[in-house]
């Protein structure tokens, strides 16, 4: 039960960033085809853009961490022996759940504090902006601690598992 809740609870975060991407692809579409033929904008695309590139972007980290799509140097740990490689994975999933309980604490400060202003165009709250930095973090936290125990998180198959 607890399991097909977080399933889906990942499910609904993976669908918000590709709405997301495809939101913005399709706004910045329609505004250079409107601007290029009829020479109108609408006044509100360039902020929902940003705000659906800064939300994708967050969710994109969340998504990258949980796929384990970070930076590795595996040309250096793999001269390491299986037993030094394994420790520096605990490492490095501690860092990651650091990064994201930053993303948390200083990203809902930075949330109670945008909440005092509004965007130009659209008049949503500033605050609207930040609040992905918590949510991500705390997606962060829970894929980094089930790694942590051992948990596979990977939902996607890499390019080069694909291939073989």
């Amino acid at each position: 039960m607890l399991r097909k809740a977080a399933l889906a609870i990942d499910t609904l975060f993976e669908n918000l960033a590709l709405v997301a991407l495809t939101s913005m692809t399709l706004i910045v579409f329609v505004q250079v085809v409107t601007r290029k033929l009829f020479n109108f904008v609408f006044f509100w695309s360039e902020e929902v853009t940003l705000l659906l590139m800064v939300w994708f972007s967050f969710m994109g980290f969340a998504l990258g961490f949980r796929e384990k799509l970070h930076i590795a140097m595996d040309s250096v740990t793999q001269h390491f022996p299986k037993r030094v490689n394994k420790v520096l994975g605990k490492i490095i999933d501690i860092c990651i759940f650091g990064f994201g309980l930053y993303l948390v604490m200083n990203g809902w400060q930075f949330t109670e504090l945008m909440n005092q202003s509004t965007l130009p165009a659209t008049k949503l709250p500033t605050s609207f902006m930040y609040v992905v930095m918590p949510i991500s973090g705390i997606m962060i936290c829970i894929y980094s601690t089930l790694q942590l125990l051992g948990i596979q998180t990977i939902r996607h198959k890499g390019i080069e598992e694909e291939v073989q």
